[in-house]
């Protein structure tokens, strides 16, 4: 089996699972952000059961906090009772709040061989980690948060194989970028997507975060790494309960297999208005822009926010750009701020935010007007996406960001 069959076979109490199999799974984690989770706890209340276990449901409104309106304000109070209510162990907000798939990791909340469920589609961010994470609705939130459990389609996977060397101006991004223009945004419809081969070592935690992250783009219902030196570097310290570690057998099964060479890559954009539309920075400098944004539950941890901060040391903003540098967590927020990074970033003109997901599903600091062009570490550039339906969003990895806001347009270099 490879690594999706064997943490869903495990947690159906089976010794084996094929693809197209439908099981019932028992559940680790169930998670919610202020989006979802209102409308779920809403149909939870219909079940009429107690939450299943208040240490193992994650509520954390990031999207629209701290509050930019009263409605918003209303969504994160839902959650808060509901998690006093219920006693929920892992409730965060405020200065304790981070972005979801930024802290959930940071915390150790997830781990490997773990079952996650959340109604928020880049739950796959925790394949990263070597577990199985996926996206799901309401009301089969509604019934994991009562029950534990969920029904689960056992996915086909694909195995992307890592080869070559990593430049070093290539990050994560840069690769699930390649790989989303390569086989595009239904390339791996309801299938997950497995990373091996030797190019994995090379591979940090943030590149894994930022690249299982994106899976869905793809249309993967999970993005996988398996578990190795550099997992277990993370993990140890972080995750406080016993894990089980998952990698492929040797004769595992895969519906197709996607090589990738890491020395052949370069910096990438991807146009609108999908993330398969992707091209090389270089070719694109004839592209003016107004706004950059780096951040985002893709973007936004520390190795993010230093490539950044290399970048604009010393240097100033385009007068032309507007630039919003959003910090994953607290903890990042602190550290860069230790580092010296945020002066960098307040004396290059930036703005610097609380960690909060913002402006990358048009939530709120750092809406584009009709006509506006932004380029952003976040993961979906769909028009309308980020503001006024006229307006386009380009993504790409923080070091293009940080060259393109310095310039003035499209670039992976500043002079």
């Amino acid at each position: 089996m490879n690594i999706s069959e064997k943490i869903i076979a495990s947690h159906a109490g089976l010794d084996h699972v094929e693809a197209g199999q439908l099981v019932t799974a028992k559940l680790d984690l169930v998670m919610a952000n202020d989006v979802t989770g209102p409308p779920a706890i809403k149909e939870f209340e219909k079940i009429g059961l107690p939450v299943f276990d208040p240490n193992r449901i994650a509520l954390i409104p990031d999207h629209f906090q701290p509050s930019k309106d009263i409605k918003s304000a209303d969504l994160a109070k839902i959650m808060r009772d509901f998690a006093k209510k219920h006693h929920i162990k892992h409730y965060y907000e405020a200065g304790r709040v981070g972005i979801e798939h930024v802290i959930l990791p940071e915390f150790g909340i997830v781990g490997p061989g773990m079952l996650i469920i959340g109604a928020d589609s880049h739950t796959c961010t925790y394949g990263a980690v070597n577990a199985f994470s996926t996206g799901v609705g309401t009301t089969d939130l509604a019934v994991g948060l009562a029950t534990g459990k969920a029904w689960f389609k056992v996915p086909e996977a694909i195995n992307v194989k890592l080869v070559g060397e990593k430049p070093k101006n290539i990050c994560g991004k840069d690769i699930i970028l390649t790989l989303i223009g390569r086989i595009g945004v239904d390339g791996a419809l309801y299938k997950a997507i497995e990373f091996t081969g030797e190019g994995v070592a090379q591979l940090s935690m943030t590149d894994r975060l930022t690249i299982s992250n994106m899976a869905i783009e793809a249309g993967g219902k999970a993005g996988l790494f398996p578990f190795d030196h550099i997992t277990q570097a993370y993990v140890d310290g972080r995750v406080q309960q016993p894990y089980t570690a998952v990698n492929p057998d040797p004769d595992a099964h895969y519906s197709s297999t996607v090589e990738i060479n890491l020395s052949e890559l370069v910096p990438v954009v991807a146009l609108p208005h999908l993330p398969e539309n992707v091209k090389p920075a270089a070719d694109l400098s004839n592209i003016k822009i107004d706004q950059v944004v780096i951040g985002s539950c893709t973007n936004g941890r520390l190795e993010d926010m230093e490539t950044a901060a290399n970048v604009l040391n010393g240097r100033k903003v385009h007068p032309d750009v507007r630039c919003i540098i959003i910090p994953g967590s607290p903890a990042v927020y602190k550290e860069a701020m230790h580092r010296g990074w945020l002066d960098i970033f307040i004396d290059a003109g930036c703005v610097v935010s609380t960690p909060t997901c913002g402006p990358c599903l048009g939530g709120y600091m750092g809406i584009l007007s009709a006509g506006e062009r932004c380029v952003s570490t976040t993961n979906r550039n769909f028009r309308g996406r980020m503001g006024h339906v006229d307006s386009e969003v380009y993504l790409a990895g923080p070091l293009v960001a940080a060259c393109s806001a310095v310039v003035g347009h499209i670039s992976s270099e500043v002079i």
